[in-house]
């Protein structure tokens, strides 16, 4: 089978025993570095000497068939420089082939940037969303951020050290009166995490941050929508069939109004029979 297995991004102690088995046991291990991979085997103390496989961006496509052929007859495990294969990080595309080639695929779950960066942000985690690494340039940076301005779901983002400076610059743009927090270094020695506005933290980013880089951001302030309108809404969705009841309740989900509040209002409209 194809073994995703979840490694440290950062302290070594976060190895779970099911990843130090598997890395002893398994005979192939895809890689996104094998540098890396050989590293952490030592840095762990294991006696392993698996095949290294190298499994990354540039070659994910062309090599994951045949690492799916030999999944089929020995485990194959995958591994990233650090946290959790097809996590913005390579694994996507071979857990797809081997989806589509019936290949069975299991995961050794394990440290997490995203949900270690959730967690300590104190910004509320019921609800969240995962977008990955930024836009390098400028203008599509700009564009993403407005498209995900008024997302409701706290939002996780990846960055790098020298953009973040740039980055929180058009968060605070975007967002301007949004709680972010900036979480550097999960894990490790100098771990750090900063609260507050985009605004707040534009000087402390300018000053020069190191290390890998988390953004959390708050998310939107549900707006409700205008009553006339949403009681409008309850109406169509009467005339086309609906119960009043099931439409005042339908809206009343979409647009935070209450319910007893838009069915009243919607039975007191002269076209209501």
């Amino acid at each position: 089978m194809i073994i995703l297995g979840a490694t440290p991004i950062g302290n070594l102690g976060d190895a779970s025993g099911r990843l130090r088995e598997a890395l002893t046991t398994a005979p192939i291990i895809a890689a996104e570095d094998t540098r890396t991979a050989r590293q952490l085997i030592r840095a762990l103390g294991l006696e392993a000497q698996p095949q290294l496989v190298a499994l990354h961006e540039h070659n994910e496509e062309a090599a994951s068939p045949a690492l799916v052929e030999r999944a089929r007859a020995e485990d194959v495990l995958v591994l990233t420089d650090a946290g959790m294969p097809t996590v913005s990080d390579p694994g996507f595309r071979l857990v797809q082939a081997a989806v589509a080639a019936g290949v069975a695929v299991t995961c050794l779950p394990g440290p997490s940037a995203v949900l270690t960066a959730l967690a300590l942000s104190g910004l509320p985690t019921d609800r969240f969303a995962f977008d990955g690494f930024l836009p390098r340039k400028a203008g599509e940076r700009d564009r993403m951020l407005a498209s995900v301005a008024r997302e409701e779901r706290t939002l996780v983002l990846f960055e790098a050290p020298h953009r973040l400076a740039d980055s929180i610059e058009a968060i605070a743009r975007a967002m301007p009166d949004r709680r972010i927090a900036v979480c550097r270094e999960l894990t490790k020695r100098f771990e750090e995490v900063r609260r507050g506005t985009a605004a707040e933290l534009v000087d402390w980013a300018k000053a020069g941050v190191k290390g890998e880089i988390v953004i959390v951001i708050e998310g939107a302030v549900p707006v409700l929508a205008d009553l006339d309108a949403a009681v409008e809404q309850v109406l169509r969705l009467k005339a086309g069939g609906m119960r009043l009841k099931e439409a005042a309740a339908e809206v009343a989900e979409a647009t935070g109004h209450p319910r007893n509040a838009l069915y009243q209002a919607a039975l007191a409209n002269p076209t209501t029979a």
